[in-house]
């Protein structure tokens, strides 16, 4: 097969490490062996000034590339609130017309929206602008907690590092996982993020309680997840009835404390199958119990199994 052509498109004020992680990735993925010719270009062809102050120099311009099979478009920090960039729309368009995939990191998902690339389908930003997104292009879908989304040939990704997982998930998807996992180890970064997992860990992500016995509960929880966690446990710490407790926690994170106390033992189940953590021990020390627990919560919210996640994201010595 011909080389797959890979352009990366930089404008003035366009965040450097969007610009330069897809490039990292696949530069080092075609070391290893993957068949991609990488083009960094410019609306006009001239240097571009990154939001950070550095200069990129650019192999060409938009208009000079004639056959492109990934577009590439990195975000910027003014992207979403001005408009985008002189040049920026019409080097977009002329690109997009013939690529086979088109892809964007953290704000660019933007400069997609506003070409109309987006309509009707599935998409996502950096968290920080996920519903301004939505609300400036209603017709896009937008999913505010997903690291990387695929719809059809078009993929947006999260804030930033997202864009590592949004490449290392093109790069197995030409070539296989095992040169995705040789170019991660390369790089010495974390195997491939799923595209469905949550921008934040559980917590993170938790609205603060106002309420201070919630409060309690949410940190006993946080800080122990494979302690006893059962609603009257929960109940007696936080001072309160379990009937008033389940009550707050739907009025507060819309979900019942079993449910949470499942949240966070799956994602500490996550931690400790990445780490090299054995499924039996993952499912002890997590909480979740035993190896059929572990396998039907990673079924229900994962869609894999325990052992084909831990085979596939586990970090490597």
């Amino acid at each position: 097969m011909p080389p797959r052509n890979i352009a990366v498109l930089a404008y003035d004020r366009v965040r450097l490490l969007d610009v330069t992680a897809p490039l990292e990735v696949l530069s080092t993925a075609t070391r290893l062996g993957a068949d991609y010719t990488l083009t960094l270009c410019s609306p006009d062809g001239g240097p571009v000034t990154t939001a950070s102050g550095t200069r990129l120099m650019v192999d060409a311009p938009a208009t000079g590339i004639s056959t492109v099979h990934t577009l590439i478009i990195p975000g910027a920090p003014d992207l979403p609130l001005h408009p985008s960039p002189d040049g920026l729309p019409a080097a977009l368009n002329a690109l997009a017309n013939g690529a086979t995939r088109i892809a964007s990191v953290c704000t660019g998902a933007f400069a997609l929206a506003r070409a109309g690339l987006l309509d009707q389908r599935r998409a996502t930003t950096h968290w920080r602008h996920t519903a301004l997104l939505a609300r400036l292009h209603p017709r896009v879908r937008v999913e505010p907690d997903a690291i990387y989304v695929r719809d059809g040939h078009l993929l947006t990704s999260a804030g930033v590092s997202a864009g590592i997982d949004l490449s290392l998930a093109l790069v197995e998807e030409d070539h296989g996982p095992h040169l995705a996992r040789a170019t991660a180890r390369d790089l010495v970064v974390f195997l491939q993020r799923p595209g469905g997992q949550s921008q934040f860990s559980v917590p993170a992500r938790t609205p603060p309680a106002t309420d201070g016995r919630l409060r309690t509960a949410l940190e006993a929880i946080a800080a122990d997840p494979a302690a006893d966690h059962s609603a009257p446990r929960l109940a007696a710490l936080a001072g309160m009835s379990p009937r008033h407790l389940t009550r707050l926690f739907g009025a507060h994170l819309g979900r019942t404390p079993a449910a949470h106390v499942e949240a966070v033992r799956l994602e500490a189940a996550r931690a400790l199958l990445e780490a090299g953590d054995s499924v039996t021990g993952a499912a002890r020390r997590s909480g979740l119990g035993s190896d059929e627990s572990l396998r039907r919560a990673f079924a229900r919210h994962l869609g894999t199994t325990p052992s084909a996640y831990r085979g596939r994201f586990h970090s490597t010595a």
